[in-house]
């Protein structure tokens, strides 16, 4: 199935179980997306970005099938799409 049929590509944020000890969260995550999407090659392509000091995860972009390939790996918890939030007033009862 191609991306024409499969739908476009989005961004989504992965939360997954902790980095176990000696892996790097790099190696990590490729992992999980290498396992979902078949190959390491397309794990590069999608990731976006690590995260690893608050929560443990990462960002991709992936077409909605390859979403439903990567929430079906068994250290995947969450997934949820990327958004970015404007800011609808910079005065906060004179706080500024």
């Amino acid at each position: 199935m191609g991306a024409a049929a499969d739908g476009p590509p989005a961004t989504y944020l992965f939360f997954v179980d902790p980095t176990p000890p000696g892996v790097t969260c790099m190696q990590y995550h490729l992992g999980i997306l290498t396992a979902a999407l078949g190959s390491e090659e397309k794990a590069k392509a999608a990731i976006i970005y690590n995260y690893k000091n608050v929560v443990s995860g990462f960002s991709a972009r992936v077409t909605p099938a390859e979403l439903e390939a990567i929430k079906k790996q068994p250290h995947v918890n969450r997934a949820l799409p990327s958004a970015t939030l404007q800011l609808m007033s910079s005065n906060f009862d004179g706080v500024s």
